[in-house]
């Protein structure tokens, strides 16, 4: 539950975007202040190149530091994005604003006590250890261009924390499921869980979930998180179903070139 803060609850927060960090480390990192400038050249998630303010009162010289960070983003032939938590400054969003950027997705984070949730006794699904072939499995499962599968080897080999690698498969039907589950001391975070087009709505998601959640549970993490596009009604009611709640929203801006 967030504090009745106008930023909510920000050492949750911190704590949170810290995690995430680690969970889903970019291939260049730099800092402007406390600007967090992330840079991922064979990858095009927008968690890996984005530019994340983390003080709410940093705003000094944002129109050089803005022009700075396109330069760098031009250099890797990408737009630049910032993405807003409620620990960017309120007069760096305005300006956003003013000069016509635009709001492009909304993301929940969402969070979840493991010891108040029912979780099978036994794992269905032990981890693999083999980041080869879970890649393999992940692009199929999201139709991804294998040309991203150097990037996915480089980020899932850069997370330090203890990584489960979950995936679903039977022999000549190719992969069903897939799900990464990284345990941060006492705090696990579920990334890129994902069931393919073909086998939704069987329960799949549940399943690996339940297994990845468990096996965080037995591995000494106390909350489960997780981040999830505010438009992905399917994988917002599966969460909720677990009893995840928001803790809060983040936002990607990028400058509307019409404007």
């Amino acid at each position: 539950m967030l504090a009745n803060s106008p930023h909510g609850d920000l050492p949750m927060v911190r704590r949170l975007e810290a995690v995430g960090f680690r969970a889903w480390p970019a291939a260049s990192v730099v800092y402007d202040g406390s600007w967090q400038v992330r840079l991922t050249g064979g990858h095009p998630s927008k968690r890996l190149n984005c530019v994340v303010p983390l003080d709410p009162s940093d705003y000094r010289d944002a129109d050089i530091r803005l022009e700075k960070a396109r330069k760098r983003f031009a250099h890797y032939g990408r737009q630049l994005v910032i993405r807003e938590t409620p620990l960017s400054p309120k007069a760096l969003l305005d300006k956003l604003d003013e000069n016509g950027w635009k709001i492009i997705e909304s993301v929940s984070v969402m969070t979840v006590d493991l010891g108040a949730i029912d979780l099978p006794e036994t794992l269905a699904h032990l981890p693999t250890h083999d980041i080869g072939r879970f890649i393999d499995a992940s692009l199929a499962v999201h139709g991804s261009d294998p040309a991203i599968k150097p990037a996915m080897a480089e980020i899932l080999s850069a997370i330090k924390p203890t990584m489960g690698l979950f995936l679903m498969e039977n022999p000549g039907e190719g992969p069903a499921a897939v799900a990464i589950c990284v345990q941060d001391n006492d705090l696990a975070g579920i990334q890129d869980l994902a069931v393919a087009e073909a086998r939704r709505g069987q329960g799949l998601g549940t399943e690996l979930l339940s297994a990845a959640l468990r096996w965080a549970r037995i591995s000494g993490a106390r909350t489960a998180w997780l981040q999830v596009v505010d438009t992905n009604a399917a994988a917002l009611a599966l969460y909720k179903r677990f009893g995840f709640r928001e803790a809060y929203q983040y936002h990607y801006w990028r400058k509307d070139e019409t404007a």
